[in-house]
């Protein structure tokens, strides 16, 4: 693949990326340096590429540029209340606001989830990823990554009931 190509992925998914390194991190700044990261890690491995969906490529790097800095940093991160602060948007205001409610509530019932339950649904159910890609993305096994999805999916419900 050329510079033209990762041009095209990068105009592409950078929402993608960079909307999930902000869940994983809740920090602009941080999900932004992770981002620019990822693209870096991405245009360097671009003939790792081959024969993979873009996406889920994409997120795995991101994910392991996350897991690479969490490792450095010895303390934990502030996290930020503001989703999505500035993210250009075509929408409508009225849509934007509705849909930024959705996702803070969303959100907000997610951040109730043990860590690798929130990874789970956030990669099955927010981004569309099948149960295998999921899991391969998590690194566990399919059966394994099915339990985690099960068992968060039954804390939202319970969650939500008591809302």
């Amino acid at each position: 693949m050329n510079k033209q190509s990762m041009d095209m992925i990068y105009r592409e998914y950078k929402n993608d990326v960079y909307r999930y390194l902000y869940y994983l991190c809740r920090n602009h700044h941080n999900a932004e340096d992770l981002m620019q990261e990822a693209f870096c890690r991405a245009l360097g491995r671009l003939d790792d590429l081959e024969g993979k969906k873009v996406k889920a490529w994409l997120l795995r790097v991101a994910h392991n540029a996350y897991i690479d800095r969490l490792r450095k940093e010895s303390r934990s991160s502030l996290y930020e209340d503001d989703f999505f602060h500035n993210v250009p948007t075509e929408e409508t205001p009225e849509a934007h606001v509705l849909s930024a409610e959705n996702r803070a509530e969303l959100y907000a019932m997610l951040s109730q989830l043990a860590p690798n339950q929130q990874h789970a649904v956030l990669l099955y159910d927010i981004h569309g990823f099948s149960y295998q890609e999921s899991a391969n993305l998590m690194g566990i096994g399919l059966s394994h990554f099915k339990i985690l999805l099960y068992r968060a999916r039954q804390k939202l419900r319970k969650t939500s009931e008591t809302a």
